[in-house]
């Protein structure tokens, strides 16, 4: 079934490279999202809903890989709203950024108006309805993640492996971006808001508004370099403080 032969060339060994490096960057999202509702659970729970959470993202993304014909179909326009026609694609992408969108709205509130222990006590807490969350908003980065796939590697193999290794990635690295969002207040508010940016993201691009994706994370990388510099120098005033 896989022709492993095409790594005997330098071309496809680069070719994986540059998607597995691609897609780590578009799951960051995706593991914001999933390490901020699983930080709303119980410790015992956390580490098993950001697991089901990334078993659900590998899922879908394979599965998306191996209905291609279905995927690229979903490009096919379904009906025009005042000049703009909308496909398949585009109502995924815009119910997904809605939901993205009141769902940081949310966290926002609760994480600025709301007392901390008020925030974490709040309904809709439980394992099921994390997963079922995350499971809504997979759909939607792992649309994202496979149509760049399909566009930046020929073969179905290479995009399988570069899938594979980037939520492998992903998995391991989950637990260390959870535990230092539900450290730091201001990260977590950071982190909220990049989900807007990309939620935002997401309708304008249903709407036919497509944003350069390089200017987006630059912006993103350049408020986290800004805050990382914010969390030290804080951090150094705490410890002269200590130390006074």
């Amino acid at each position: 079934m896989w022709d492993f032969s095409i790594f005997a060339g330098a071309e496809a060994w680069g070719a994986l490279l540059t998607l597995t490096a691609m897609e780590i960057v578009l799951g960051i999202d995706n593991i914001v999202f999933i390490s901020i509702l699983a930080n709303r659970l119980p410790e015992h729970e956390r580490a098993r809903a950001r697991t089901i959470g990334l078993a659900l993202a590998l899922f879908s993304r394979l599965g998306l890989l191996f209905a291609i014909s279905w995927l690229m179909g979903l490009k096919t326009p379904l009906f025009e709203v005042l000049g703009h026609a909308f496909s398949g694609r585009d109502l995924i992408l815009g119910a997904g950024g809605l939901f993205l969108l009141a769902k940081a709205t949310s966290e926002l509130f609760e994480s600025v108006e709301l007392p901390r222990d008020e925030g974490v006590a709040g309904a809709g807490r439980s394992l099921v309805g994390v997963v079922a969350q995350i499971a809504l908003l997979d759909m939607v980065f792992s649309l994202d993640s496979v149509i760049t796939a399909v566009g930046m590697a020929d073969h179905l193999l290479i995009m399988v492996i570069a899938v594979v290794v980037a939520v492998l990635v992903m998995l391991i690295f989950a637990k260390a971006i959870g535990a230092f969002i539900d450290k730091h207040p201001s990260m977590k508010v950071l982190a909220l808001a990049f989900l807007l940016m990309v939620g935002v993201m997401l309708v304008a691009d249903a709407l036919g508004q497509h944003f350069n994706k390089g200017y987006v994370y630059f912006a993103m990388a350049f408020s986290l370099g800004v805050e990382m510099i914010n969390l030290r120098a804080r951090g150094k005033r705490a410890i002269a403080a200590d130390d006074a």
